[in-house]
């Protein structure tokens, strides 16, 4: 069993959560009415429901402003790219000597991501800058990398990232992994990789895509992969799956239980996840693409009337063993609510770590010539 978020009685009407079994939908009774709460969902073998007489309960579906929401302060927009290229979204992290190090995507204007993107690797004396670019770290004429997300296991950093060996196919985009002992390299590719790429099984939960990876250490010691998924269900809708590994480098298994957070039933998606643990509690930090949180409100937007993802706040999901995710919550606001100018897409979050604790939330950017800004975290517990 595991929970779900699934629309309720007639079309656009409930959001609500129930426990399902697996390949089983469930279908609510009339008498559970909008901005109910249905509890003790029973699941029959032919996949009916039945609430119990108890089942009705006035709740209140406002998605909250979370904790860590709270904390966030306004910083800077940094990380300006050089003349003729377009800097996308930040990856950072400390080295030993506590300079910043970012690793990020570029683009040439006369290009575009999918076929032209690189991943360059700047430093800084601190987050505010000035930037200097150290090198391009990944690059190809016949592979496109974009995305990363840096991490340090140990004495190994670990650098995830999309790969697509044919630029001409973005069917073809799946996801890489290279470890170093340095942050200045060299970097040695996974000898599994694509560590993770498209099933093209019918029906699965990555039968066409996978990208934009995030990785960690589960308390376990296993490593973990969390990633954007999608099948051939439901067109182009984003879902996130998960991938475990025994070696930082491979090979990594789809769980059996993906996609682990998904809303193609309601024709929404979410994507770009940024997953970590802290103290006990994985959470999850993703972009709300297609505004998945007026649909778990009751209110949801029309699908051609939802603008472009970025466009408004991200959203923060908790869960006590990575697998099973608890309602969401506000993760982040926009750009305009940080800076008080015109709202432009706001994207692919990344945490910067200080001695084990999150120190700013950095985030990509689609209305300045920066990479993106970031955001102080104050007092989070």
């Amino acid at each position: 069993m595991k929970n779900m978020w699934v629309y309720g009685v007639s079309t656009l009407s409930l959001v609500m959560p129930v426990a399902w079994g697996a390949g089983q939908q469930i279908i609510l009774p009339l008498s559970c009415l909008k901005q109910s709460h249905v509890k003790n969902i029973q699941v029959s073998v032919d996949g009916n429901a039945q609430a119990d007489s108890n089942c009705l309960e006035s709740k209140d579906l406002t998605i909250k402003e979370s904790s860590f929401c709270k904390s966030l302060k306004a910083g800077k927009y940094i990380l300006p790219a050089k003349e003729g290229w377009w800097n996308w979204g930040m990856a950072p992290i400390y080295d030993e000597d506590g300079k910043l190090h970012i690793f990020n995507s570029s683009i040439p204007y006369e290009g575009i991501w999918v076929e032209d993107s690189i991943i360059n690797h700047y430093m800084a004396d601190s987050v505010e800058g000035p930037y200097t670019l150290v090198e391009t770290a990944f690059f190809s004429d016949t592979t496109t990398y974009h995305n990363p997300q840096i991490s340090k296991v140990g004495d190994t950093y670990v650098l995830v990232f999309l790969r697509n060996p044919n630029p001409q196919e973005r069917r073809s985009q799946s996801i890489g992994i290279a470890t170093a002992k340095s942050l200045n390299g060299p970097w040695t590719e996974s000898p599994y990789s694509p560590v993770i790429k498209p099933s093209r099984i019918p029906g699965s939960p990555n039968a066409t895509h996978a990208s934009n990876p995030t990785f960690l250490v589960d308390t376990s010691g296993k490593f973990r992969i969390y990633y954007k998924s999608m099948s051939d269900r439901q067109d182009k809708r984003r879902t996130i799956s998960l991938a475990i590994a025994d070696q930082i480098q491979g090979p990594y298994v789809d769980h059996p239980s993906n996609p682990l957070i998904s809303y193609e039933e309601m024709g929404l998606d979410i994507e770009d996840p940024y997953a970590f643990c802290y103290q006990g509690t994985y959470y999850m930090i993703v972009e709300d693409r297609m505004n998945v949180r007026a649909a778990l409100e009751g209110q949801p937007t029309p699908t051609g009337r939802i603008k472009p993802g970025g466009n408004r706040p991200g959203l923060i999901y908790t869960s006590q063993d990575g697998l099973t995710w608890d309602r969401p919550e506000i993760g982040y606001n926009t750009n305009s609510h940080y800076f008080n100018e015109e709202l432009s897409r706001t994207e692919r979050p990344h945490i910067l770590w200080k001695d084990g604790k999150p120190e700013y939330l950095f985030l990509a950017n689609h209305g300045s010539r920066e990479a993106g800004f970031y955001l102080n975290i104050e007092n989070w517990k």
